[in-house]
């Protein structure tokens, strides 16, 4: 158990920061979640939780601790232990943006003491750590990192929804910029976790995070392309993909879908495209292609809408479309780069009437323009199309397997007499 004295700040209170910090309570050290979203402050100090992995009760146990702080002010982080940095990295115009990181270390830098240990966990290339983080640590301190305070990177591996892997269970890759760095680093989440992978320096362990996301963004590619090729061939690609997935050796199952979403595979495999090609003045072309066939997929879902609406004698232009879904990934109300707001962007070009159905999206998320409904009879029914777009499990699919309106399934979720596969 820590010391009832440490002090473990944790900047970001999201789908990443939010379990560490509950986590981290849990094992006994006081928590200072800091997240400069004075809603989201506002809700965790009510004890509303906003992310699906941590449920409000646990929220509630953690803040009657006395040791969870959620906060806005930096200042209350003064003189803190161990901090950990999991803030957003978008990408800006295809670039990658790390204000947030820069934001955060600089925040930190003047609050550090002798003996502070910094981690960043935001997903980033291949050398930020070493080269953005640690001099921004070091003027905004006047420390020497590495022997007055500790940088390390641990990538995180946060599966939003996932019952069996979550932040305990899954083991965590831990890094730092030397051995005295790596040492309290291990110890940190070796106190969170079931299990530690030490790697030999922070850009390994960087790079770690980006080829785990490239691999499942190049295999989802290649299924995506296949159901493309597979409709128009005539063959239910669906099928021979659950054929395939029964060879116990030498294949890994990957699903196709309307796109890729999250920050994982829109996002973080540019990341090591964009390094390799500043770096090395290379084109990483297995990235690219794999974001050229994601990036389509919205429009190819489009394209197969209007075929079914033509059918039907029917144009997108004022057709009453529904969105069974819009979160990126299944039971959670994360819509980041979810292939949904590209969806409800082409629709709005070609006149559709946009409404949607998804109960783990908050208001203040909610896409502008779309109608907010409750799964019925009555809102299928209704539609001149409906379209699967996340298979959330409180959904009642039955109706939607009986909706008398075409219905375009890309999550291969239901059967029914207008159904059909994307």
């Amino acid at each position: 158990m820590p010391s009832s004295a440490q002090t473990v700040v944790i900047v970001g209170q999201g789908y990443v920061g939010l379990p560490v910090a509950m986590r981290a309570v849990e094992v006994g050290y006081n928590v200072v979640g800091i997240d400069l979203d004075e809603r989201r402050t506002s809700s965790l100090k009510a004890g509303e939780s906003y992310v699906d992995d941590v449920p409000s009760p646990r929220l509630l146990t953690a803040l009657g601790t006395g040791r969870y702080l959620p906060t806005v002010d930096y200042d209350d982080t003064q003189g803190f232990d161990i901090a950990v940095i999991t803030v957003p990295t978008p990408l800006r115009e295809g670039l990658p943006d790390l204000t947030f990181i820069e934001r955060s270390s600089e925040s930190l830098a003047s609050r550090l003491k002798i003996g502070s240990t910094v981690i960043l966990e935001s997903t980033t290339y291949p050398g930020t750590t070493q080269e953005l983080v640690v001099p921004i640590l070091e003027k905004g301190s006047g420390l020497k990192a590495g022997v007055d305070f500790y940088v390390g990177y641990s990538p995180e591996r946060i599966d939003p929804g996932n019952k069996t892997w979550g932040f305990v269970e899954t083991p965590k890759v831990v890094s730092g910029i030397n051995a005295p760095s790596l040492e309290r680093v291990k110890g940190f989440y070796d106190g969170l976790v079931n299990s530690t992978v030490p790697v030999s320096s922070p850009k390994e362990a960087e790079l770690t995070k980006l080829l785990e996301n490239t691999f499942r963004h190049v295999n989802i590619a290649l299924v995506n392309e296949l159901a493309i090729f597979g409709h128009q061939l005539g063959v239910n690609v669906w099928e021979s993909i659950e054929a395939a997935g029964t060879k116990p050796f030498g294949f890994m199952k990957f699903t196709p879908g309307p796109g890729v979403g999250g920050h994982c595979l829109p996002v973080d495999p540019s990341y090591l495209s964009w390094q390799v090609r500043r770096k090395l003045g290379q084109s990483f072309r297995f990235i690219e292609l794999a974001n050229d066939i994601n990036d389509h997929m919205p429009d190819y879902v489009v394209q197969r809408m209007i075929a079914i609406l033509n059918r039907d004698k029917k144009a997108l232009n004022g057709a009453r479309v529904l969105l069974v879904g819009l979160a990126y990934k299944k039971n959670t109300g994360d819509i980041r780069e979810s292939p949904s707001l590209r969806l409800i962007e082409l629709l709005t070009e070609y006149g559709a009437e946009i409404s949607a159905v998804d109960s783990h999206v908050e208001d203040y998320r909610w896409p502008d323009g779309v109608g907010r409904v409750a799964l019925s009879a009555e809102a299928l029914n209704s539609s001149d199309v409906v379209v699967v777009v996340t298979d959330h499990d409180d959904f009642d699919l039955s109706l939607v397997s009986a909706s008398t309106a075409p219905v375009l399934d890309t999550k291969d979720s239901i059967t029914g007499v207008r159904v059909e596969r994307l």
